[in-house]
């Protein structure tokens, strides 16, 4: 994820035209006024290799990981419970998009439209949310996670942000795409995914034991973002095979698709329509020791994820280019 400001140039990328024509705000000035954007927590790759931790992988469109920042935390404080409220200070840009006046202020979000327009009168209050930004290696993607111990229900909050969507209690965003919930972190090799995966598994038979069929469908994703296997290969030792094997689909599938099973015998792999699936994101940190790879991992219910085109998590923003234009 890019530090440097969101560039301006002469594409419809800078600004936005209004029904008259004139060019409406640009990405810094529609968020300026909502929250200012936090710093990079740089201890925590290491952190997150040394423990567990929760959070959420937002994705978002290219360079527009600042605006994609701001406007996940105004939505994210809105659902994540016990925040306590708090004046926080503002950074207010005044012509020069690169300068900033400071003050403290209130809050007051207002979400209008297909997007989140903001004035100087419509600022967040911050929550005490606990949120790190997480430096990555990848542009359009962000990670914030919760310090190490604290275990927000990551998937119920994904949950009521979804409701909230298709109720149209919550304006769709205009900047974050996906918000994949990471119910805890790993290094991705069969040991890390045998530790990792049961403990979830176990927690969501627990509370949902009484609302699945028989057989339990369930289905495995296991997103690599792109990142090439022989890419990752090359950043490993001989010695450490279980993390090159493990960057192959097949291989995870196997793995992870054997662990519920031992825990659910009668379960069954169904990618058509299956009622929970676990899910597994690459998670391409900055600055790892060693380049060990990392996943998040999350068991989720059917009702935030989607099959078609591939399985996924609902995605927060219409699908212009799908025939009918639905949430996918």
């Amino acid at each position: 994820m890019t530090e440097d400001h969101e560039e301006k140039s002469g594409n419809a990328t800078t600004g936005l035209e209004n029904d008259d024509g004139e060019l409406g705000m640009k990405p810094w000035e529609q968020h300026s006024t909502v929250i200012s954007i936090p710093r990079f927590d740089y201890n925590a790759p290491s952190s997150i290799l040394r423990h567990s931790h929760c959070g959420f992988l937002i994705t978002c469109p290219l360079k527009r990981e600042k605006s994609a920042t701001k406007e996940a935390i105004c939505i994210l404080e809105k659902y994540i419970p016990n925040a306590d409220s708090k004046k926080r200070k503002l950074c207010i840009r005044s012509g020069d998009p690169d300068s900033l006046d400071c003050k403290e202020s209130g809050c007051s979000n207002e979400m209008s439209g297909n997007s989140l327009e903001t004035t100087k009168s419509d600022m967040c209050a911050e929550k005490n949310l606990d949120l790190s930004l997480v430096k990555l290696t990848r542009s359009g993607l962000l990670l914030l996670t919760f310090p190490c111990g604290k275990s927000p229900p990551i998937v119920n909050i994904l949950f009521d942000i979804v409701q909230s969507l298709e109720s149209n209690s919550l304006s769709m965003p205009r900047w974050c795409h996906r918000i994949f919930p990471i119910q805890s972190t790993c290094v991705l090799d069969e040991k890390g995914l045998q530790m990792t995966v049961p403990k979830l598994v176990n927690g969501f038979m627990i509370d949902n034991q009484n609302k699945l069929g028989q057989p339990v469908k369930f289905a495995v994703g296991y997103n690599r973002r792109g990142i090439e296997e022989s890419e990752m290969k090359n950043t490993q030792s001989d010695k450490n095979d279980h993390i090159s094997t493990l960057l192959d689909r097949t291989k995870c599938f196997d793995v992870v698709a054997a662990i519920v099973k031992d825990i659910i015998p009668n379960s069954v792999v169904d990618l058509k329509h299956p009622e929970f699936a676990v899910l597994i994101e690459l998670l391409p940190l900055s600055g790892t020791p060693g380049g060990l790879a990392v996943g998040g991992v999350s068991v989720l219910p059917k009702e935030v994820f989607s099959t078609k085109p591939r399985l996924s998590v609902k995605a927060l923003v219409f699908d212009t280019k799908a025939k009918g234009v639905k949430r996918s």
